[in-house]
């Protein structure tokens, strides 16, 4: 197990050190203060507590011919945030500057045990020794070649990363959408090709309550209203059905059915989990039917549910693996889809690419994160903070919370809506030095770093205690 670093008790002393204070910098000084967010989507936010940013312009020398500005203080970068980058986010009203194993810092020095973890992207923890080590190293030597060359990392991630999945191939990416879009790809001309489905006729049956990204495509088979509205007309070829039903799946597949796309884990509907069996009915299913079991396993996969894969939880092996997120080890955008070779052939020169995917710096990152996963370490330790999670949140049904979902170290807590909403309980966290973040309403997930300590777990719970019963 990697060392946990930075984790001490949530009373501890927030001082300032001066080491936290590098410079952020925008290209023109602001003028005029916050632009608030406001409308049904995203409700006005209060006034900062924090105190006013301040302003500084810096002259121009002899090296630097650029006139900046240095932002300092919660405020002034938030007020530049709201100001220049579209506000496709609502976030919690905190600047961090810095971060170190399960824990970061804010630019006005306070300490938070991070319970988001990047949406699993953090897996391994803020700054991991190792992770960096092998990021500076290769930063040194070469970062981008494109795919119009070979690389000497590409070739030895691409054995690892097919070891670890059991399959033959990968086809790297970069985020995580990027991936899915890859998935369906591959799926559709593997129809075309191998099953013979009619050309442009290909369907793939999806989830209600999905999450997979948020391009055109991903978007047009979403529920979700707020990840709709105004994109329209949406991309066909997608059957939705309820999550977790196999005998709905059955009745939608047809002739024209190449695929189902599924989370062995619903991580943005809240932590979310199909009843026990229906992996297993699935798969049998798709076999059955020759039809490819696609598994997101973006959130759910790499560690974070106490398996290598929460496929796993049922011994069950997709068609094609779908990852991202921890992949990149919270360093750099990396992500990828594994297959088997039957599958994967139907790709050739020309039919997909990407300039950056299985780029050197994103190749040595993943090889570096796949044999911290062949060590097993992490899956231990997730599924170890996954009792604490269960043991602390479990006896709080009732007691403010009317439902609690667990598995390895990602937990999703239903709160009383006449208590308060998620967002609330989120904000009520970040005063105690806790950050998460809710979703659909009364919903909270909390996903720490894998490297979070017993100690850190139970501030968590403690603090969720506290703040449902009103102290």
């Amino acid at each position: 197990m990697q060392r946990v670093r930075g984790s001490s008790p949530l009373s501890s002393t927030n001082e300032k050190p001066g080491a936290l204070h590098r410079a952020s910098r925008i290209r023109a000084p602001l003028a005029g203060g916050c632009r608030r967010i406001s409308g049904p989507e995203h409700p006005p936010r209060a006034k900062s507590a924090f105190g006013e940013g301040r302003w500084h312009h810096v002259l121009m020398t002899a090296t630097d011919s650029t006139p900046r500005t240095i932002l300092e203080g919660t405020e002034a970068h938030i007020e530049a945030t709201e100001k220049y980058a579209a506000h496709n986010y609502h976030p919690l009203p905190v600047v961090l500057a810095q971060g170190d194993g399960a824990w970061v810092i804010d630019v006005d020095g306070k300490r938070y045990l991070d319970c988001l973890a990047g949406y699993s992207a953090l897996n391994f923890g803020h700054t991991n020794e190792r992770l960096v080590a092998v990021a500076r190293e290769q930063l040194g030597k070469l970062t981008l070649t494109s795919r119009a060359f070979y690389n000497d990392q590409l070739g030895g991630f691409a054995q690892a990363l097919t070891r670890l999945t059991g399959k033959d191939m990968i086809l790297p990416m970069n985020s995580g959408a990027e991936a899915v879009e890859t998935a369906i790809k591959v799926s559709r001309k593997w129809g075309y090709e191998v099953k013979g489905v009619p050309a442009g006729q290909a369907t793939i049956i999806t989830m209600e309550g999905n999450f997979h990204g948020r391009t055109t495509t991903i978007v047009s088979f979403s529920d979700d209203d707020v990840a709709t509205s105004g994109y329209a007309p949406f991309t066909t070829g997608f059957r939705g059905v309820k999550y977790g039903d196999v005998e709905a799946v059955a009745s939608a597949i047809d002739e024209t059915t190449v695929a189902v796309l599924f989370e062995p884990i619903q991580g943005e509907g809240g932590v979310v989990m199909p009843p026990e069996g229906f992996l297993k009915d699935l798969r049998q299913l798709c076999t059955e039917r020759n039809v490819l079991m696609i598994a997101d396993e973006i959130q759910s996969g790499l560690a974070r549910s106490g398996k290598t894969f929460a496929c796993d939880h049922e011994d069950v092996v997709p068609d094609i693996y779908i990852m991202g997120k921890a992949l990149g080890g919270g360093i750099y955008p990396v992500s990828a889809i594994a297959a088997d070779r039957h599958i994967m052939d139907v790709i050739t020169p020309g039919s997909h690419g990407s300039t950056f995917g299985g780029n050197p710096l994103a190749a040595a990152i993943g090889t570096e994160v796949v044999a911290m996963l062949e060590e097993g370490t992490f899956q231990a330790r997730s599924t170890e903070i996954g009792r604490q999670l269960e043991a602390g949140f479990s006896p709080l049904v009732g007691q403010g919370l009317s439902d609690v979902r667990v598995r390895g170290a990602w937990a999703g807590i239903d709160i009383d809506p006449t208590l308060m909403s998620g967002r609330q309980m989120s904000e009520a966290l970040m005063a105690r030095g806790i950050l998460a973040k809710d979703t659909h309403g009364s919903t909270v997930r909390f996903a720490p770093p894998l490297v979070a300590s017993d100690e850190d777990i139970a501030g968590l719970v403690t603090a969720v205690t506290e703040i449902l019963a009103g102290r």
